[in-house]
């Protein structure tokens, strides 16, 4: 066999498995409904309140007291305290981030973003989840301004929030919404880095 078509077989085998591979990397990347269901269902055994102490006990109910005084408020009413609190809780909250693309400098939800929101709405829509209060936090990139980036993150919390209760009939009071411009970045080594505009689904209840 000539070197010439050796390395042309060669060189196929190995196009042929980088394609692959990275055929099968892009579909893991892939957002289901049922993905989403598991990141946001909660793990705790139910046994967990029996062996509580009164501080814990005492700690999660203020809490629950704290997401139930959530429900129904607009989102640029609540304060820098409140979504600082938000984000607390959701750190030991079932949780899942989508990089739902909007259009440039918009709150308009972006068409290739389409199939990860109905996958989200199926999610939400699942009697797994269906009736848990879920934070829906916005987030951008870190261009542009504090105040401008502030707006549109809350802006883009909402249009998820509206297109969830339009097209899946969710209960709005369920949906809170909260906004934190860039000041959560998901890749600080990258400010600019696309992971970093993001909407963070959390199951801010222990269903």
């Amino acid at each position: 066999m000539s070197s010439k078509l050796k390395c042309t077989i060669v060189c196929s085998a190995t196009a042929l498995s980088f394609a692959l591979s990275m055929s099968l990397a892009s579909a893991a990347e892939k957002v289901s409904s049922e993905s989403i269901i598991n990141a946001l269902t909660p793990k705790k055994p139910l046994t967990r309140s029996l062996s509580m102490s009164p501080a814990e006990q005492a700690k999660e109910a203020e809490t629950k007291k704290f997401v139930d005084s959530l429900r129904n408020r607009r989102t640029r009413s609540l304060s820098s305290n409140e979504r600082d609190q938000i984000a607390t809780i959701a750190q030991d909250k079932p949780r899942i981030d989508l990089e739902i693309k909007f259009e440039f400098n918009s709150d308009k939800i972006a068409r290739s973003a389409m199939k990860d929101m109905e996958e989200l709405g199926r999610a939400l829509s699942d009697p797994a989840l269906k009736g848990s209060t879920i934070a829906l936090a916005g987030h951008t990139d870190a261009s542009g301004g504090e105040d401008v980036n502030q707006s549109l993150s809350e802006r883009r919390a909402d249009a998820v929030k509206e297109y969830l209760v339009d097209k899946y009939n969710l209960s709005p009071e369920n949906l809170v919404t909260a906004g934190y411009g860039k000041s959560r970045l998901k890749d600080k080594d990258n400010p600019r880095s696309p992971e970093n505009r993001r909407v963070e689904i959390v199951n801010m209840a222990d269903k």
